[in-house]
């Protein structure tokens, strides 16, 4: 076994050497090249003469070079903080092995050596244990030797008095004497082998509290947290989760061991009792109540949701799931296969089920079919899971309303439950977990509110909370992030600062927004000033349009899109006559506008354009259809950015050799009104059946 990997099985020696890693050349440094590391002749240079300089800068370049391809290989967002510091650290040792290589070489020989140095303290305590079984064990035969010594004498008292009686007598009372003092001071070093014992035990435990401590409680509540971005667009892999489980395991491994230890320990007090003098504590069954406890915490804080169920979840649509134990391979839960139930249950009910109440386990708000299955063991991979693929909500129970409260507001959750058995049924866990809540609709029209719902509860729980409170209030920047999160996810490009400005003023005009407090009504219950829809429909039909017809285009930077009738005016005042961009409409929800300037610079607005209009002809197509557009705002013609997304006339043509008719989007030649400014053109179309590629005949209008 390598010098790191005890380290790493050791929780007091890690956290020791966290101490002792200095900034420059961090435990990450370590992690990352262990192997490597290990590997060089350290020992080879003398850190004390400058001939070796150059032997310590060429070992240290070659492990910045390592590092750096490391650095490029953590590409995926959930490792940003460890490139960062890994590429801190770069920075540093290139400095440092510029200026003086052999100190750092120093560093590093004096980081290995207290690594072995701790690794043969802890491996000592193994040796101690080992030691008070085999001095127990001399014990017992010594006084086995002194119980057959006083068996003699019992004899010899039964026999007449004799000279040869008396002088047997005496020298057995004088081996007997003599053992017994024997057994006196080693029952009293076996006493103190206890206690010193007992205490290592008791630093481990403490070492292995702190590790896991920050396993469940830092690291493993942080995957939660991004889990529960990941429902607003944030991108996970799931190599974190799969260093996670290894982090839990080797925890369980250690828990185990020591547990064991120290059962063998109380068994070895048991086989022989030695009364503690009354100021020592036997700290065994303490401990071994702290282990368990230990191993208890870590097994049901492992048992996790690892793809949750859709949090907008339809009544009667099939859903999925997976449940996993992290710990279930290193602790052979899978030899008993353990049973795993889901049901779904109310806000009140999670409560409930938070506060150890018995009876809340058994609650449920509705009924879920292929609620029930067995957990599998993945032996290439050691994972313990369940995949529930054709779970089906068939009945949900509604609580009553709370004021103004809507359907579409009311928070659900898919409470998991189960029984492990560890050890051959030595253990028994009754474990449970909790989804992400989930928001029950029975119409697709819902779709929209309960999203809203979702995605401020996911943006805005905070950890150990009540369920399922949030803030009624948030700051702008911090809801801005998640629209961009958001939006990213779903169109393939985010928000830019400007967007996100415009976007702000749909909600605080024109106040400076980062002032400002986002209120859950502004946010999906109150209509926006003059319009008959809320802030997050009017954001949520963009959303929808964008990923479902304009994606290509939007990533392509061909759409503005977030930006107000004025200022496009603004803009294409100034520009040549048919000079247009595209924006999102304010008035129209879910719709997209073309503004364009006209030979007078007036500018013009086509009535805008919704999903059902693309259905039928793309936005492409329909710029190509209108010859009065001609350069995209601000200076690139319009076939140059617009061109790969044209239709072909190939694809006019079906597979039984039909011509396709098309329509196509046309505008009035000067529009009649009395303020051009601000004066919608409506677009007719018409049907169009290509005969050839310069000649097309009008077949009728639509």
């Amino acid at each position: 076994m390598s010098q790191w990997a005890k380290v790493q099985q050791s929780p007091t020696i890690f956290r020791e050497m966290q101490k002792n890693y200095p900034p420059y050349f961090p435990m990450e440094v370590r992690y990352f090249l262990c192997q490597w590391i290990e590997d060089q002749q350290w020992d080879m240079i003398d850190t004390n003469n400058l001939q070796y300089s150059s032997v310590a800068e060429k070992i240290l370049n070659e492990m910045l070079e390592l590092l750096r391809c490391k650095t490029l290989e953590l590409t995926s967002q959930e490792f940003f903080i460890i490139r960062i510091k890994l590429e801190e650290s770069v920075q540093r040792l290139e400095n440092l092995v510029k200026t003086n290589p052999l100190e750092m070489v120093q560093v590093i020989k004096n980081c290995l050596a207290m690594e072995e140095k701790l690794i043969g303290q802890s491996e000592g305590t193994e040796n101690d244990s080992k030691n008070l079984q085999h001095k127990q064990e001399s014990f017992i035969i010594r006084f086995s030797d002194s119980q057959k010594i006083s068996a003699q004498l019992q004899q010899l008292a039964q026999m007449p008095i004799s000279a040869e009686k008396t002088q047997k007598e005496v020298q057995l009372r004088a081996q007997k004497d003599h053992i017994d003092l024997q057994l006196a001071m080693l029952a009293q070093e076996l006493l103190q082998l206890r206690i010193d014992l007992a205490r290592k035990y008791e630093e481990t435990i403490i070492g292995l509290q702190e590790l896991q401590k920050e396993i469940l409680d830092n690291e493993l509540i942080s995957w939660k947290r991004r889990q529960q971005l990941a429902g607003n667009g944030l991108i996970m892999t799931n190599s974190s989760l799969e260093t996670l489980q290894q982090w839990c395991e080797s925890l369980a491994d250690l828990i185990w061991q020591n547990r064991q230890q120290i059962k063998k320990s109380t068994q070895l007090q048991q086989q022989l009792p030695i009364k503690f003098p009354d100021n020592k504590e036997d700290l065994l069954p303490k401990l071994n109540d702290t282990i368990t406890g230990l191993l208890s915490s870590l097994v049901t804080s492992t048992f996790i949701v690892e793809q949750q169920p859709p949090q907008v979840l339809k009544k009667d649509a099939r859903f999925g799931a997976v449940v996993r134990l992290l710990v279930g391979g290193k602790l052979n839960v899978h030899m008993n296969p353990p049973q795993v139930k889901a049901t779904i249950i109310s806000e009140n009910q999670a409560k409930d089920l938070l506060r150890n109440d018995v009876k809340a386990k058994n609650d449920t708000s509705g009924e879920i079919l292929n609620n029930n299955g067995t957990m599998e063991y993945q032996s290439s991979t050691g994972q313990l899971s369940i995949n529930f693929r054709n779970m089906q909500l068939k009945k949900i129970k509604r609580a009553d309303k709370k004021g103004s409260e809507a359907v579409t507001e009311e928070k659900f959750c898919i409470l998991f439950q189960s029984e492990f058995s560890v050890g051959g049924n030595e253990l028994v866990f009754q474990v449970w977990t909790l989804s992400l809540p989930v928001v029950v609709t029975v119409h697709g029209n819902q779709e929209c509110n309960a999203t809203a719902t979702v995605l401020w509860d996911n943006a805005f729980a905070e950890p150990g909370r009540v369920p399922f409170m949030v803030p009624d209030q948030v700051e702008w920047k911090m809801l801005a992030d998640q629209l961009n999160m958001k939006f990213m996810y779903h169109t393939g490009k985010g928000l830019s600062e400007t967007n996100l400005t415009y976007i702000a003023s749909k909600l605080f005009g024109k106040k400076d927004p980062s002032t400002c407090m986002v209120t859950w009504a502004q946010f999906n219950k109150d209509t926006l000033s003059n319009r008959s829809f809320t802030f997050w429909e009017w954001f949520y039909a963009i959303q929808k349009l964008t990923k479902e017809h304009l994606k290509d285009l939007w990533t392509d930077d061909a759409i503005i899109g977030f930006v107000s009738k004025n200022q496009a005016q603004d803009w294409l005042s100034k520009q040549p006559m048919g000079t247009f961009l595209l924006r999102f409409s304010d008035s129209e929800i879910g719709g997209i506008t073309i503004a364009w300037t006209g030979e007078r610079k007036e500018v013009w607005n086509l009535a805008p354009f919704t999903a059902k209009d693309f259905h039928i002809r793309g936005l492409a197509d329909r710029i190509k259809d209108l010859t009065s557009l001609v350069t995209l705002y601000p200076n690139k013609h319009k076939d140059q950015v617009f061109s790969k997304y044209y239709t072909s006339a190939a694809e006019n043509v079906s597979n039984d050799g039909y011509i396709r008719p098309q329509l196509r989007t046309t505008i009035p030649e000067y529009p009649i009104a009395n303020d051009i400014n601000h004066k919608y053109v409506e677009y007719p179309s018409i049907l169009l059946l290509p005969l050839s590629p310069r000649n097309i005949i009008v077949i009728m209008s639509i």
